[in-house]
């Protein structure tokens, strides 16, 4: 095997440990999470949880190199797939990027959101 597809076998088995751990660890603590299937140009995200009144928030965890701002876009995308493929309104869906941080387990990752969605407000852009 060459070594940059060596290097992406095992930075796509990093992820899929990390995404297993954040569940497993938001499972220990009551939440209703659930993994969720790549489905290529229309991927939904990694995990999702489900809420309270039938909302949800779909995480996409990252344990790569912080890039705020494509994480940020990718999770806005996936969530508006999540909805769709459910027939659910998009406003009863949240997104967040999970961000491992080097070293650490998964109680000390950082959750990436916007202003705008964090305090639900109108796209005004």
């Amino acid at each position: 095997m060459d070594p940059i597809a060596k290097r992406n076998k095992a930075n796509k088995r990093r992820g899929a440990e990390w995404e297993i751990d954040l569940m497993t660890g938001l499972r220990s603590v009551g939440e209703d999470v659930e993994r969720l299937r790549l489905t290529g140009a229309e991927d939904e995200g990694d995990l999702a949880i489900r809420e309270d009144g039938g909302l949800f928030t779909v995480i996409e965890a990252k344990n790569a190199k912080f890039e705020p701002g494509p994480f940020l876009d990718e999770a806005h995308r996936e969530r508006l797939n999540f909805a769709k493929h459910r027939g659910i309104d998009p406003g009863r869906v949240e997104s967040v990027v999970v961000v491992k941080r080097r070293g650490k387990g998964w109680r000390k990752a950082f959750v990436l959101t916007t202003v705008e969605d964090f305090f639900g407000l109108d796209d005004a852009e």
